[in-house]
């Protein structure tokens, strides 16, 4: 009797946290904190620091680059192509598994988070999976730590690496 009562209790609580799993991961980038918030942050026994400055001058503070060229598609999209940053969450280079592994991977991270863009590629002989269109090393940090909690088994093969990204106009500004 003992042994059926354990038995119904892990399967409920199997099934409770499948439910919990399967909850869509909201994509928070991380706040922005400048070295003008950190500047003024109070300290005990430090002396105090106070920037006066125009609020155009603190809106600059980590703005998109001038020179980045600026692209637009067929549906009237546009974006700015720079350098920024990725996260990597597969590559490889088996020709009967990987492409089917980097699609697999992509709708996985898709169903957990929707809104993050990813880019399957295929560079003679790898497939690789890379997510994320970053302007910091930061931002990227901050997704892939959110991907690892999430795939543990997928976080020895992460990594972040620098490459051209495409920041939609119309969605940023």
């Amino acid at each position: 009797m003992k042994k059926c009562f354990y038995t119904i209790a892990c399967w409920a609580i199997s099934v409770a946290l499948a439910d919990v799993v399967a909850q869509i991961i909201p994509y928070t980038p991380p706040p922005r904190y400048t070295i003008v918030d950190e500047l003024q942050t109070p300290r005990p026994g430090k002396g105090g620091v106070r920037i006066n400055q125009p609020d155009a001058i603190l809106r600059l503070i980590g703005a998109r680059q001038l020179d980045a060229e600026t692209v637009t598609t067929a549906d009237g999209r546009s974006y700015m192509k720079l350098q920024g940053f990725r996260v990597q969450v597969f590559a490889g280079n088996s020709q009967r598994t990987s492409k089917d592994e980097a699609f697999r991977r992509e709708k996985e991270i898709k169903e957990l988070i929707p809104t993050i863009p990813t880019y399957v590629t295929y560079n003679a002989p790898f497939w690789r999976l890379r997510i994320g269109d970053f302007n910091s090393q930061e931002e990227a940090f901050h997704i892939q730590r959110q991907l690892m909690a999430a795939f543990p088994r997928y976080g020895k093969e992460m990594y972040i690496v620098r490459e051209d990204i495409q920041i939609h106009l119309d969605e940023t500004f």
